[in-house]
């Protein structure tokens, strides 16, 4: 690979691709662009060697991604059945390839509305939580939240109509109330939007070890695992009843009261992640995307469940 060559600027086709993995040189390709990265590029190659994703990382990324932590978290994961096999990791010029997880659909929102699937999106989940994979990366969600509200401050912007401080300050005194040591963290995925999960199609069902996948390890590690399913929860937005029965699928008759009011009390920390890390990408990513309404929204959404947190379990902060 040539030096000083931005994968993120160039037109990504045979040429580069065999340039960066020389293993299926002579081999007819089909490339198409994925949709769906907001912070990276992402191809599907297909040949008669194989099928796989390119990964090619978002420019500063690095800022809030550990790639070896990420490729670990695929490793692990792999191994029970969750996500994608590594194919080949390339920090150097900022590429990772992964197996291509074909014969499926990318779920929506829209999906997490059909309770007939809340087994299949549900299992996997549970399996990472239960799997006792240690992951190198810990990711309280209170330090995790101050790293990113750190990250945008030296970037010298100002939010004046965001109190970023100030609700900073409410999750760190939110988070004193769960108090859920990083002992009893579990391995988490930490960014399970919909478009993460991978519906393997019933006609190919025989082809696969699972009938769901998870895709997108970058935020991945030790975390509350109430957590990891807060964050869904207010990625994917569905009704409270809807929020109720993937619980009781999760719980499988167990700690159902536990379950949901820890992931009730963790549902403002994903969207204020998310909201630091929206104001981030509006200043350093070249990728086109409404980062600042996006974070907008996020914003909004977490002083509501900052308030519901208030009104339905009397945690005043």
């Amino acid at each position: 690979m040539k030096k000083n060559r931005n994968l993120l600027e160039i037109d990504f086709d045979e040429h580069v691709f065999n340039e960066i993995y020389p293993q299926w040189q002579g081999c007819e390709l089909t490339i198409t662009q994925l949709s769906g990265g907001i912070t990276n590029k992402l191809y599907r190659v297909k040949s008669e060697k194989g099928d796989v994703t390119v990964r090619i990382y978002g420019d500063k990324t690095e800022l809030f991604i550990d790639r070896d932590f990420e490729v670990q978290a695929l490793e692990e994961m792999s191994k029970i059945g969750v996500s994608s096999k590594i194919v080949s990791y390339m920090p150097e010029i900022g590429v990772t390839i992964v197996d291509f997880i074909g014969d499926s659909i990318v779920l929506n929102n829209d999906h997490f509305l059909d309770k007939s699937l809340y087994p299949k999106i549900v299992s996997p989940i549970r399996k990472i939580h239960n799997s006792k994979s240690v992951l190198k990366k810990i990711f309280n969600p209170v330090v995790e939240v101050r790293k990113m509200a750190g990250i945008l401050a030296k970037l010298n912007v100002n939010y004046p109509e965001f109190d970023i401080n100030g609700t900073v300050k409410k999750l760190e005194k939110l988070y004193n109330v769960i108090n859920i040591p990083e002992t009893d963290f579990t391995a988490c995925h930490n960014d399970l939007l919909a478009d993460n999960f991978i519906l393997i199609k019933e006609e190919f069902k025989h082809k696969y070890d699972s009938p769901m996948y998870i895709i997108d390890w970058e935020y991945a590690g030790m975390a509350p695992k109430y957590y990891d399913i807060a964050d869904m929860f207010q990625e994917v937005l569905v009704p409270r009843e809807a929020e109720k029965q993937i619980i009781t699928e999760y719980c499988e008759g167990k700690a159902f009261d536990k379950t949901l009011y820890y992931i009730d009390m963790f549902k403002p920390f994903p969207d204020i992640y998310w909201f630091l890390w929206s104001l981030i990408q509006l200043n350093i990513s070249t990728i086109e995307f409404d980062f600042y309404k996006y974070g907008k929204i996020k914003y909004d959404n977490a002083l509501q469940n900052i308030d519901f947190v208030s009104s339905e379990y009397g945690v005043s902060i």
